[in-house]
This record gives structure tokens, sequence and C-alpha cells, in this order.
């Protein structure tokens, strides 16, 4: 059982606001972009996957809403034609999401130096080079603002296996923090989410996925399912429900809320 509909807000709660999202292909960062722009926010929706944000940007009814672009978040260059992108189109810069990221599963000793690499270098280089512009924007604009970077469950709670993804998540916890406390008294906010399981394409892309459908004669539900049983909800999280929590981050309402985590888990930490 899963939850079908998306996380119901109201008002415009970022009317006239900026924000870039990275890894706005699919899963999280889709769901965030559609989810900023339907709260007034224009958005520039980035992602290694040009022709996903496109598309993206596409479906939306007013053009000016989503712009798109292709961001690879290891790439400090492609991060400082985003930034300069999003304050040539609207002279400010207000908000930042970063929910580009990838996972990979296995022991210790059977992970390669490229494959730790590549995993700390597309999670935490990612971030840290988009907040490091994000920050200098912020100041140059003067109107303070709110960077929200998704973390994982899996960097609080250890799984076997995953010593790569959790010490890259974990990472991000306290790069925030630190940041938060530089940046306090300038009114730039930043914090973490922290999502278990959510029903995203990282999950489908993995080889646990295969053999558990091939498992379950093609039954894609009943893997999920699978995946779930042992979470307290029996449940993975929609995308938009963890969109609906970097809302909050995002916006107003959250203006004395910095230098923390939100946990959104169903309970997994608990």
């Amino acid at each position: 059982m899963h939850a079908t509909s998306a996380v119901a807000t109201s008002g415009n709660q970022l009317t006239a606001r900026t924000a870039l999202v990275a890894g706005a292909a699919s899963g999280i960062g889709r769901a965030t972009a559609l989810l900023l722009a339907a709260q007034g926010a224009y958005v520039l929706a980035t992602d290694v996957n040009q022709a996903a944000v496109e598309e993206l940007a596409a479906s939306v009814d007013s053009p000016l809403t989503i712009h798109s672009l292709r961001l690879d978040v290891t790439s400090e260059t492609d991060w400082q034609v985003a930034v300069e992108r999003v304050l040539g189109l609207w002279s400010r810069f207000d908000i930042l999401v970063v929910s580009a990221g990838i996972t990979h599963a296995a022991p210790v000793d059977e992970i390669s130096l490229e494959a730790w690499r590549r995993v700390m270098s597309i999670n935490l280089d990612g971030a840290y080079l988009g907040t490091k512009f994000a920050v200098r924007a912020m100041r140059r604009a003067g109107n303070g603002g709110s960077i929200v970077l998704v973390s994982s469950a899996s960097g609080i709670k250890a799984t076997p296996g995953a010593s790569a993804y959790a010490a890259s998540k974990a990472a991000l916890r306290l790069f925030a923090r630190s940041v938060a406390l530089e940046c306090a008294s300038e009114g730039i906010r930043v914090n973490t989410v922290h999502p278990a399981g959510v029903r995203t394409p990282m999950w489908t892309a993995t080889e646990f996925w295969a053999k558990s459908v091939a498992r379950h004669g093609g039954d894609v539900e009943a893997t999920w399912s699978e995946l779930a049983a042992s979470t307290p909800m029996k449940r993975f999280a929609e995308p938009e429900e963890i969109a609906a929590s970097i809302l909050f981050l995002a916006s107003d309402a959250a203006s004395y809320v910095t230098g923390t985590d939100l946990v959104v888990d169903g309970g997994y930490t608990a």
C-alpha cells in the first residue's frame, strides 16, 4: 500500500521567489521543482539529463515559470553558469535545492576507489559547489535565502553494504550546519532533509530491484511492498511528500529554522 496523491498545500507561499533545483529530472527533485513553481516561485530546473528537464519545463502551463538547464553537479563551471542564469533571468537568488545523488551498494572491501570517489563527487562535492555559489549569489542579492540539501536517513542510521552512500549523506549534515552558522546573521538558512525509502528511479536502477521484480514474476508493486515491509509505516514515501517538506524549509514558515535536519522517514530512524 502506498500514497498515490500529491501532498496538498494552500496559497502561494513563494510568490516572486526564485529557485534552482539540482537533480530535477526525476523523483524528489522533479516533484520539488513542480511544487515550488505551483507555489509561485520561478524555477530553474537542472540535471545532467537535459532532455528530462526540458520536458519538465515544457509540461507547465506558463513557459516563464520553469526554465531548464543541463547541470553536472560535479562541475564547478556548470554551477557558476546555473547560478548566473538564475540571476540573469530574475535578478535575485532565493532558494537552492540540491537533490541530485546516486547510491552504491557493496561491502567496503569490494568498493573500488573509483566508485567511492564517484559517490562522494556527486553526493557531497555537488552539494558543496552548489552551496558555495548560491551563498555568493544570495549575498549579492541581499535578500537572504534558503538552501536545502537532500540527505538521507542513511546519513543517520547505518546500513550494511552502504558505507559510501551513508558516509556521503552523513557528511552533508555537518556541512550544512557549519555553513548555516557562517550565514545565519545574513538571513541565509541552510538545512538538510532526510528521507528514508521513497518511490524514485534510484531504487529501480539497483541490481536488487531487478532480481526482486523477477522473483515476483514481474509484479512491480510486490517489489515495492517487499522493500517497505521493514518500515514502520509499511510503505515508501512518494516524492511529493518529501517535496512538501522541502517547501516548508524554503518558505517563510521556516524563517527561524537553520542548521537542522528535517527527518521525513516514516519512523525508520526512530
